[in-house]
């Protein structure tokens, strides 16, 4: 049986039993690991043993599990379960396709008393293995007093230790020409005629010893006489190792005169000499890595007395397995409290960190939180169905580590009750008076202290904040407060068992005024509701909440109001009538009174976002009822719409009369009035009699001349200009042929009161 090499450091956490009664206060103890088992390389067909030694108050069960799965220990069975808790298979079995009697796998123990369960860490554990080899040596000729280089390669579990022979003699280790290095070569150097020979390696280990093929090594002719340039034959590999290994940097050379070979480092650094050894004529030995000594090595070939050389580079990474630097602390709390473990790991690379719950893994939900990188576990409302033990699991590529607290709910009877008749009052605008009731004597005796917890109403629980008070006391102003700001404050009692259950929460306001009237925008969703959102207080506290209030145009009684909480910035009214005009109102409140109001109309039948509402002229006095009469806004409504109609008469005929000053021929000229003529000129010359009309002048006079411009006389016709009180129609015609200005043309109208009879009528033709 051969344990494997990889580190493994078992941490053992002393706990604090659960306290039933004053005599398991001295004589419980922990349930606790004083032996894990670890990773193993087994034999066929011999026994194997892991070890699961275990220590706390029995009674304590011990089972095993291989790769997740049970194993049987019962009558019968192939492993037995020794009275220590070790499991023994006394014949160990290879692994076959199907066979569910394969001893391969990944085992832990489990340990359970009534506390709760532990779980150990995984032991890897390997059938012993030596298969044939995937590299053989080859041979080679070599001058003589040159550099020869064998290598073979072979998978072995456990890693196979390798010889070399040559003609089938063990090769002479003490020659100091021959360099053989852990990984399967063999270098020779200084080569003689008498090293000849055919070469072998042979693997050995718990398993199997093999032989590789035969390489035969030629010697020819004598020393070059030569230069040669440095050439590096095989240069360093790239490692991983974990600390306390043994690492070997390979690097050969070769060359007429025969080169030196250094070391060092990529980045500069020194490579130390503790623990640094080289192996023949260049090969760099590390023993005892650590962490220090990653990185990348440069292997250099050079020429004697010149700075001439060739390099090559290897990395050697090292690795750590997780090592604990804060622990989970085992504790007792009260139902309905809350617990946090932390539990912090290094290592290289990071540890990777999972908990478990009586040795099943822990799924966050509801009142269980991983936060940090799962470093941190929370529980709040604890039932008595958390009280188990907690397991943190570190795991890399190096290594395991676990480290176990126990969770601890105390019964309600073994703590103090929660503190009542909590009153908060203003007393300033930067303090608060806390008061409750005095607990009866009895009761008082148990309790150390008070704990009360103040924070600003919608600021998250982190930023709570504490003090703590006598059990004497009853009454505590808490002082330097900000002003106009609600606070939320409870109360714990505290024994030498633990905290109460929380007393009630009271929400208090300091002096300092009422909040400022929030700023809200509407949206209508569609033609029954809508949708009101607002902007939060930028700090906190400065609002306790907020109080919506709508109703339909005209009527005069407000719905609600409807209250939404200090964290809240949206609600929709749905419902509504189909298309009708709602008036809306939104007030902030606190402990001093509730803020003006901020209002808006909105109209259903209108899709998409209002204009936001801001602090002028939509604010109001909400608490002033019914103010502003309907008669105002119908007032309103039918002026807008008046000047909505004024404005497009206005425009049409601005642009009828623009259309007539373009069809003119002269730079100035005016109808003619009802006094300065008796007939019209037609288009085709012919004079028609005048018409009685009012007294009115309408001039169009044109702005500019810059523009060409021209009209022949039959399209020069204008009909049907309408004037205003009465007058219905005119005839105008123009001869046509002169140019004139295209520009923009004033229309002025001037209005004057007449009584000739037949005002207002249109007596004229197109």
């Amino acid at each position: 049986m051969i344990h494997g090499t990889l580190p493994h450091t078992m941490l053992s956490v002393t706990l604090v039993p659960v306290i039933k009664d004053k005599a398991d206060l001295c004589n419980a103890s922990e349930l606790a690991f004083v032996l894990e088992p670890s990773d193993v390389i087994a034999v066929r067909d011999r026994p194997l043993m892991l070890d699961c030694q275990v220590e706390g108050e029995g009674p304590i069960s011990v089972t095993w599990r291989r790769n997740g799965v049970p194993v049987p220990t019962g009558p019968g069975a192939r492993a037995k379960l020794l009275p220590n808790g070790t499991l023994l298979i006394p014949s160990f079995q290879k692994r076959r396709d199907g066979d569910s009697g394969a001893d391969s796998g990944e085992y832990d123990c489990a340990a359970q008393n009534r506390f709760g369960m532990l779980v150990s860490r995984k032991a890897r554990v390997q059938l012993a293995s030596l298969p044939k080899f995937h590299t053989h040596p080859e041979s080679m000729s070599v001058n003589e007093g040159g550099v020869a280089r064998f290598q073979c390669q072979v998978n072995g579990i456990p890693e196979a230790s390798i010889t070399w022979e040559r003609d089938r003699l063990s090769v002479n280790t003490k020659d100091s020409r021959y360099t053989l290095l852990p990984m399967g070569i063999l270098q020779i150097t200084g080569v003689r005629k008498t090293d000849a020979g055919l070469f072998r390696c042979v693997a050995t280990n718990a398993a199997n010893t093999r032989f590789s093929h035969e390489a035969q090594l030629n010697i020819t002719g004598g020393p070059p006489r030569v230069y040669k340039e440095p050439v590096i034959l095989s240069g360093p590999q790239n490692l991983t190792l974990n600390v306390h290994q043994t690492a070997i940097l390979e690097c050969i050379a070769t060359g007429n005169p025969r080169p030196i070979v250094s070391w060092s480092r990529l980045d500069g650094r020194s490579i130390g000499v503790e623990g640094i050894q080289v192996l023949g004529t260049g090969n760099l030995m590390i023993s005892d890595v650590s962490l220090q000594h990653s990185g990348v090595y440069v292997c250099a070939a050079n020429r004697p007395g010149t700075r001439m050389r060739r390099t090559a580079l290897g990395r050697l990474v090292v690795q750590a397995p997780p090592e604990f630097v804060q622990w989970p602390q085992s504790v007792s709390k009260a139902l309905g409290g809350s617990a946090v473990f932390s539990c912090v790991a290094q290592g290289v690379p990071e540890p990777h960190l999972i908990w478990l719950k009586n040795g099943k893994i822990l799924t966050p939900g509801d009142n269980v939180k991983l936060t940090n990188n799962n470093s941190t576990l929370a529980l709040t409302r604890i039932s008595p169905e958390d009280e188990a033990i907690y397991q943190c699991i570190a795991e890399n590529s190096a290594g395991t580590n676990q480290a176990s607290a126990r969770l601890a709910v105390s019964l309600a009877k073994e703590l103090p009750d929660a503190p009542v008749g909590l009153k908060a009052t203003a007393l300033s605008s930067t303090s608060l008076q806390v008061s409750w009731t005095q607990p009866a004597a009895e009761v008082t005796d148990g309790i150390i202290g008070y704990v009360l917890h103040i924070r600003k109403i919608c600021e998250p629980d982190s930023r709570e904040l504490q003090e703590a008070i006598s059990k004497t006391t009853f009454q505590h102003d808490l002082a330097n407060l900000d002003p106009a700001t609600t606070y939320s404050i409870y109360l714990k009692a505290y024994s030498a068992l633990g905290a109460s259950p929380v007393s009630s929460t009271m929400v208090a306001t300091t002096l300092g005024g009422v909040p400022t009237p929030p700023t809200f925008f509407t949206k209508v969703l569609n033609d029954s509701a809508v949708q009101v959102l607002w902007e939060l207080p930028s700090k906190a506290g400065k609002a306790e909440g907020f109080r919506l209030s709508y109703r339909k145009v005209p009527h005069g009684d407000f719905q609600g109001p409807l209250q939404m909480a200090c964290g809240t910035n949206a609600h929709t009214i749905a419902r509504l009538d189909r298309g009708a005009v709602y008036e809306l109102k939104l007030a902030a409140f606190n402990g001093n009174g509730e803020s003006d109001c901020s209002k808006r109309l909105v109209s259903l039948a209108e899709d998409g976002t209002s204009a936001k509402t801001n602090g002028g002229d939509s604010q109001c006095t909400c608490r002033q009822g019914l103010e502003g009469s309907m008669g105002g806004i119908v007032v309103g409504i039918h002026i807008g719409m008046a000047c909505i109609i004024f404005c497009v008469l206005f425009l049409m005929f601005g642009y009828r009369r623009s259309f007539f000053c373009r069809k003119g021929t002269q730079d100035s000229w005016a109808v003619p009035r009802g006094d300065e003529g008796g007939h019209h000129v037609q288009n085709n010359g012919v004079p028609k009699p005048a018409v009685a009309r009012p007294s009115e002048t309408i001039e169009l006079m044109p702005q500019g001349r810059n523009e060409l411009g021209g009209l022949n006389g039959h399209n020069g016709g204008v009909n049907g200009i309408n004037g205003v009180n009465g007058v219905n129609g005119m005839n105008g015609s123009a001869n046509g042929g002169a140019p004139v200005g295209s520009g923009q043309c004033h229309v002025h109208i001037e209005q004057h009161h007449s009584n000739l009879p037949g005002s207002g009528t249109d007596t004229g033709t197109g």
